[in-house]
């Protein structure tokens, strides 16, 4: 008759399972953020510096697409970059630009905002959107914001127990609106594949910039279809879209001309105004929708975006934006034409 093993073998046994255990959950884990991420190229996201591009900040998708929603509200209100600024350092040190739903007693969010102090509901407050907002309101309220130090106007509207620890955000943050509100160009790349996220589509890119940039977005944008008209746009939901395209079109001038629509590129003309300062706004404006789309690629699973004859591509490891061929015979640097954004098959 068999006996059983000892006690000390028994125990010994036990805890070589359990180690075996703990390593496949961190194996587990770790193919998981990979998936999530993007694989090898994980953290997954990047921005430089213009110019030299001796600065960098790598950030997550998850992060990278916080990041565009709070930017996407502040300059859908009008506010100046520094806003802008302001509310990226102070959403780095309260959730690392994650929306969390924990925090300090019934603190939740990209900014810890509290329920009971009057911040909104708890599902108000776990809305991206809704939370820069809300920050956005409070911060104008401060008077001569923009002339204040960061760490001064963060703290008028978060009453932080620890005021001075927006300031090292400070400089990341910076590097972050320079490219998210389109001033630097072409300085914001993402690594890895589409597809981390379910939302997929032409539909759902458009209801992700009205999400983020209101309403007036596509119109403003002058959005075509594959007939050329303007889309007249209805709030649309991530599952029936904005207007029920199958996607859309455009030249590399910017005339959104029809013509060879695989279904799955929306198109955003930005033609140049009257003078130079209006062609500057304007390309401003096109560069933040391109660096917004490239932010959302993994979520949105976005494939290639376009716009002044340079693309990003998902899947490219370099962190560049390459010269199309247009923009190759046209000068890389010209601002007129559309942001064209193309979703995975």
């Amino acid at each position: 008759m068999l006996q059983p093993p000892p006690p000390r073998k028994r125990h010994g046994r036990l805890l070589r399972s359990g180690a075996a255990f703990v390593v496949l959950l961190s194996v587990a884990g770790y193919l998981t953020v990979q998936y999530v991420t993007g694989g090898a190229g994980a953290p997954g996201c990047k921005v430089v510096a213009s110019g030299d591009g001796h600065a960098t900040y790598e950030f997550t998708p998850e992060q990278a697409v916080n990041a565009a929603t709070i930017t996407a509200v502040g300059t859908a209100r009008g506010l100046p970059e520094e806003a802008v600024t302001i509310a990226l350092a102070t959403a780095l040190q309260e959730s690392t630009l994650r929306n969390i739903d924990y925090g300090d007693r019934d603190s939740l969010g990209l900014f810890q905002q509290r329920p009971s102090q009057g911040w909104g509901t708890p599902e108000e407050i776990m809305d991206p959107a809704y939370s820069a907002g809300m920050f956005y309101e409070h911060l104008v309220e401060v008077p001569g914001y923009t002339r204040l130090p960061l760490t001064v106007a963060a703290q008028r509207v978060q009453r932080s127990g620890f005021p001075q620890a927006y300031a090292k955000h400070e400089p990341d943050a910076t590097l972050l609106a320079a490219a998210l509100t389109g001033r630097s160009a072409a300085t914001l790349t993402c690594e890895g594949r589409p597809g981390a996220g379910r939302a997929q589509g032409p539909d759902a890119v458009r209801a992700a910039l009205v999400r983020d940039f209101g309403q007036d977005v596509l119109q403003s944008a002058g959005e075509t279809v594959d007939d050329a008209s303007p889309v007249s746009v209805a709030p649309p939901s991530p599952t029936t879209g904005a207007d029920g395209a199958s996607g859309a079109t455009g030249t590399e001038d910017g005339t959104g001309t029809a013509g060879g629509s695989d279904g799955r590129t929306v198109t955003l003309p930005v033609t140049a105004g009257a003078g130079a300062g209006s062609e500057e706004r304007l390309g401003q404006r096109g560069w933040q929708l391109a660096h917004w789309a490239v932010a959302n690629a993994s979520s949105l699973r976005i494939e290639r975006v376009a716009y002044a004859g340079r693309e990003w591509t998902a899947g490219n490891t370099d962190s560049k934006w390459y010269p199309t061929d247009a923009g190759s015979a046209h000068g890389a640097e010209r601002t007129a034409g559309p942001v064209r954004i193309t979703s995975a098959r």
